[in-house]
């Protein structure tokens, strides 16, 4: 981060006389120089707690009796980590997250920190805020999405992330959990949390989003109205307990969210061969959808993934971004020191090609003018998704009005540059968009 930028953020986080510690500088929250425009943290400073949900008898399928074939029933224990505007005192102490991420076998889960922005159980600043709930991805922890929970917070909404506790990624046998937890816990979350908080007089539950990074990106698009197969890998769960919440099942409605403004998917999880939602499935969504993937996504595949859901999600006004060359791993903070050693906890972190504090801030400035438009009704934001030229590297800038180096682009004609992006720092992007039909 350049002294500029850390300067901007020094100014910004000591709005209410709170003092910063140095270790804010390097959140991932923070955007760097380089960044669009939208990436910029709000003018609100950050609280974080944490609130612990119980869904009352669910079905356990990983201790399914393999001899009865059985499915047990007990409630599920769900930790849900919450960012929200708030007033901190003078002088508090910014959080630093702590969590851990499996290593490769037979190693154990390898540690890591990362640095934020959020003061622990600050008061909160009430009001009608719209609710964002995160799902993160297949073994993955909501720490590690502090980048996107805290920029948010920052910019007056109440951002829930789930720990959905997965079993360990790779392991074929335990898929079916999270394959029908993902979607039942997002909805379960948003419903009790639409109502607490509400009463609380921190959000607004008339005014609800959803966003999801890779298996949660799976669960978002089902949470928001995508109607899974029965035909499809719903049928292999145990106990044919995932069946009712299928198309046509007696279940189905219970998955979709009540008040749903908007969807976002990082990699999103449910193509390839999973075919979760089957040729039709995906019709369901009526929200607003933003897909944000890699073409070179050797994870979930963008073919058949992302840039097939764009396509089939009809009923939806959408749009895909996509890292032209991007992997998968898109949807997490840079590698924290400790994941720096090793290739396979550096790969959880990190994309072969792109830089990842440029990726976040792409993915922040693009949020942030999606929900904006689509959650909180702001349509000047429609300047940063409507009309642009679908790749950025055919915008155009011309020599003669770009005085200083660091201009970023108003899209006003001729310049094509997608608003809010700087010059000569914008390439290898591109950007669909269609209305619902």
């Amino acid at each position: 981060m350049t002294p500029t930028s850390f300067g901007r953020s020094i100014a910004l986080l000591a709005l209410s006389g709170v003092t910063v510690i140095a270790s804010a500088a390097t959140a991932p929250s923070i955007p760097p120089v380089d960044a669009p425009e939208l990436a910029a943290l709000g003018p609100a400073q950050v609280g974080v707690r944490s609130v612990h949900l119980i869904d009352p008898q669910q079905y356990d399928v990983l201790a399914t009796d393999k001899t009865t074939g059985v499915v047990p029933v007990r409630d599920r224990s769900l930790v849900v980590d919450v960012w929200y505007p708030a007033t901190p005192s003078a002088h508090a102490q910014s959080e630093t997250y702590s969590d851990a991420l499996p290593s490769e076998p037979p190693a154990p889960p390898a540690r890591f920190t990362v640095p934020g922005i959020a003061v622990r159980n600050a008061p909160a600043i009430k009001g009608r805020h719209p609710l964002v709930i995160v799902s993160h991805g297949y073994s993955n922890v909501t720490v590690a999405l502090s980048w996107l929970t805290e920029n948010l917070a920052s910019k007056g909404y109440v951002v829930a992330a789930i720990r959905h506790e997965d079993p360990m990624i790779g392991d074929r046998s335990t898929f079916a959990g999270p394959f029908l937890r993902r979607p039942l816990d997002i909805a379960f979350v948003a419903r009790e949390l639409s109502l607490s908080l509400a009463a609380e007089g921190l959000i607004d539950p008339e005014r609800v989003a959803l966003v999801g990074y890779s298996m949660g990106g799976y669960g978002v698009l089902t949470a928001a109205g995508a109607a899974l197969d029965p035909n499809g890998p719903a049928r292999l769960v145990p106990g044919g307990v995932m069946l009712p919440y299928a198309q046509g099942g007696a279940m189905a409605d219970s998955l979709v969210i009540p008040h749903l403004k908007a969807v976002v998917a990082l990699a999103p999880a449910g193509g390839g061969t999973l075919k979760a939602w089957g040729d039709s499935g995906l019709e369901g969504i009526h929200a607003p959808m933003l897909l944000i993937a890699g073409d070179r996504d050797l994870t979930v595949d963008y073919a058949s993934g992302a840039r097939a859901f764009f396509d089939r999600a009809v009923h939806a006004p959408r749009y895909l971004l996509t890292y032209l060359g991007g992997g998968h791993g898109i949807g997490l903070d840079p590698a924290p020191a400790e994941m720096t050693s090793d290739l396979w906890n550096f790969s959880w972190f990190e994309d072969p090609l792109w830089r990842k504090d440029k990726i976040i801030a792409i993915n922040t400035h693009m949020i942030t003018a999606f929900l904006d438009r689509y959650v909180k009704g702001d349509d000047s934001r429609a300047a940063y998704l409507d009309g642009l030229v679908p790749r950025i590297d055919d915008t155009v800038w011309p020599a003669d009005l770009a005085p200083r180096f660091d201009m970023t682009s108003t899209a006003t004609a001729p310049v094509t540059l997608w608003k809010g992006f700087k010059r000569r720092f914008s390439t290898g992007l591109e950007w669909l968009s269609a209305p619902a039909r």
